[in-house]
């Protein structure tokens, strides 16, 4: 439940903020494009149709050589694809519909970056809480290993992971499509288990330290200490009164951390490591090659995750200046 407090100093910061305005808008696009992807695909994202292959986007023409043989003469004709309405954003060298890509692609990258976020703040916040609680052996027995974490590269930590776990997809039916809602798409959301599990253990690190650090402070407070007093359990005091006056940080790193997720993901699925082939990053991967000719093939994905990271980045900045008074906003004074 939000209090009154918070609910007011959000709308306040909200009305100031132009940037959160654009954030949220984004945000909110992007998860609406994720969510109703079967309604707004103009065709089936798998659907391979090489007669259409490397389609420029509406407006603009692309100029293609084709070696025929005249005569028993070999010769090179050059020939030039308009855009058109039928694929807005263009096609890849398979035919496949960029703009119905992209549109799909977001449900691969915020599924990752919610779930991933989600685990690595379970994990982390729950380590974080009983070593700043208890101290002692116990925080530096955790905190060491949270510091052998963060030696290593986070690309480098989850390929590792990744190659010692072995690839994992879960199929989720869409239920749009098993409805009857939604036909000629794909019946099933493909999951990437393994990803989604890596970046939560590369990530989980970030919560615990900061959960410990706020364990250390609230533990020292008088009502803390009045709790235990009066025969208040660790496990009680812990849950009643560490944990819910620590949210505020754990909320606004959780809100960066899917961008960082989403970011991950992306490098993981251009290097071929994510299980599915309809994300971002495996678009980009596909189109590396191509942008001397079929440049929209790798920069369409591209700048999707460019807006979908800013969203998050622009709202997480809006939650930092409402809920932690400590920081200077965008309209904070000097």
């Amino acid at each position: 439940m939000i209090s009154d407090r918070i609910r007011q100093s959000l709308k306040a910061e909200l009305n100031r903020s132009l940037m959160a305005k654009v954030g949220i808008v984004l945000l909110v696009s992007v998860f609406f494009v994720a969510t109703f992807a079967p309604f707004l695909a103009t065709h089936d994202p798998t659907e391979q149709d090489l007669s259409e292959s490397d389609i420029p986007p509406v407006g603009l023409s692309h100029t293609t050589e084709e070696i025929q043989f005249v005569d028993g003469e070999r010769q090179t004709v050059e020939g030039e694809i308009e855009g058109s309405l039928t694929h807005p954003l263009g096609t890849n060298q398979l035919g496949q519909d960029m703009y119905s890509r992209v549109l799909y692609g977001a449900r691969t990258s915020l599924a990752v970056g919610l779930l991933g976020t989600g685990i690595a703040m379970l994990s982390g916040v729950s380590v974080g809480l009983i070593a700043g609680f208890y101290g002692g052996r116990v925080d530096d027995g955790l905190m060491r290993f949270a510091d052998i974490m963060l030696a290593f590269p986070a690309l480098v930590l989850a390929i590792a992971l990744i190659g010692l776990l072995g690839p994992r997809t879960l199929e989720i039916p869409d239920p749009f499509v098993a409805a009857g809602l939604a036909d000629g798409m794909p019946e099933t959301f493909t999951l990437p288990l393994t990803v989604t599990l890596v970046v939560a253990l590369v990530n989980w690190v970030w919560f615990a330290r900061i959960a410990r650090g706020e364990a250390l402070t609230i533990r020292e407070k008088n009502y803390v200490k009045a709790s235990r007093s009066l025969g208040a359990s660790n496990r009680r005091l812990m849950l009643k009164h560490v944990l819910p006056n620590s949210l505020t940080p754990i909320i606004v790193l959780a809100t960066i951390q899917v961008a960082v997720i989403i970011l991950l993901e992306s490098s993981l699925s251009f290097l071929g490591f994510s299980g599915t082939n309809l994300s971002w990053g495996f678009d980009i991967a596909q189109g590396r090659d191509l942008l001397a000719t079929s440049w929209w093939v790798a920069t369409v994905p591209g700048i999707a995750i460019v807006l979908a990271v800013i969203s998050i980045n622009l709202v997480g900045d809006w939650l930092r200046d409402a809920l932690d008074p400590d920081i200077e906003g965008e309209h904070g004074g000097m």
